[in-house]
């Protein structure tokens, strides 16, 4: 699988933890930044991502801010692109089952990184169901 990260200067360290994990599970990795742990404005870095999402360039995307809202928010501003805020294991299987999300948003600051790591393979290891969800997701893009 083809797997978009990045995030914020407060997601940095996280970041680098990941993609080590997912390219040790086979996945090919694109690190949209930023670089280093200097602070940044996360839309410079989440509106290339979310547009290399939507154009099929990557199958999924994995953005980590503090609180994951200001990412999620940018992110959700583009057609098509479906990014859910997930602290825990639960959420993040129910993202991908039922929304079919695209995007997982993982709050650094309210996770460790076992959780980040645990969010993580359970996003991109989580199917769509389809069925009665695909009708609610098919509702989402004004």
């Amino acid at each position: 699988m083809k797997i978009a990260i990045g995030g914020d200067h407060a997601g940095f360290e996280y970041k680098q933890l990941l993609i080590p994990m997912l390219e040790a599970m086979g996945h090919t990795v694109k690190d949209f930044g930023p670089y280093t742990a200097d602070s940044v404005d996360y839309p410079d870095f989440v509106h290339p991502l979310a547009t290399a999402i939507q154009a099929n360039e990557h199958d999924l995307g994995i953005l980590i801010c503090g609180s994951a809202n200001g990412v999620a928010i940018t992110a959700n501003k583009h057609k098509d692109i479906r990014a859910a805020i997930c602290w825990d294991v639960p959420l993040a299987s129910l993202a991908r089952q039922h929304n079919n999300a695209n995007i997982v948003c993982i709050p650094a600051r309210f996770t460790t990184p076992e959780q980040a790591k645990e969010i993580t393979s359970t996003f991109i290891n989580t199917a769509f169901e389809g069925g009665r969800h695909a009708n609610r997701v098919d509702k989402i893009n004004c």
